[in-house]
């Protein structure tokens, strides 16, 4: 399968956009492995700022604890890249933008940076909502750098779409 292009990224961006509109949340991103590629598709819409808060490109594990207080504790136990670091990321874009709804990326893009247990392509992305437990996807993908960055990035906005759309269903 081929990563996504920038317009299909932009074109998922304002789906996005109009599910959070229509509900009338906000949203903050916490981006390791995109490098702010979700919040580049984001702002690419006119009218973004009426649901994207914003977000922290946090590629250190520093500007994780600092920027969206993940504890360092987690970090050092299950590694920057694992459920356990993307939930709180997530959890934390949501709570420091105020937003009802945060989502995340952690990975190994690539080329190099791999091992047997996370390979080059391992990603996890998050979404949190206050009140509720984050919910976390595991995605293993095979394209070059760029189009790991660029499938993460689509991956973590079709998750936010479906956790907007099972949050329209409940109200």
């Amino acid at each position: 399968m081929t990563p996504p292009s920038e317009t299909q990224l932009a074109d998922a961006a304002a789906r996005l956009g109009t599910a959070l509109r229509g509900i009338g949340w906000q949203m903050a991103t916490a981006e390791s492995s995109t490098g702010g590629l979700i919040g580049h598709a984001m702002t690419m819409i006119p009218g973004a700022s009426d649901y994207y808060r914003g977000g922290v490109i946090c590629y250190s594990n520093l500007a994780k604890e600092v920027g969206l207080g993940v504890p360092h504790e987690l970090i050092a136990e299950h590694g920057a890249v694992s459920p356990e670091v993307a939930a709180a990321m997530a959890t934390g874009a949501a709570h420091r933008f105020s937003a009802e709804l945060g989502v995340s990326v952690t990975g190994i893009a690539g080329p190099d940076g791999g091992s047997e247990a996370k390979p080059v392509g391992t990603h996890f992305l998050g979404v949190a909502r206050p009140g509720h437990p984050a919910r976390v996807k595991q995605l293993l993908l095979t394209h070059d750098r760029e189009g790991n960055k660029a499938a993460a990035a689509m991956a973590a906005m079709e998750l936010a779409l479906d956790e907007v759309a099972v949050a329209s269903a409940v109200h």
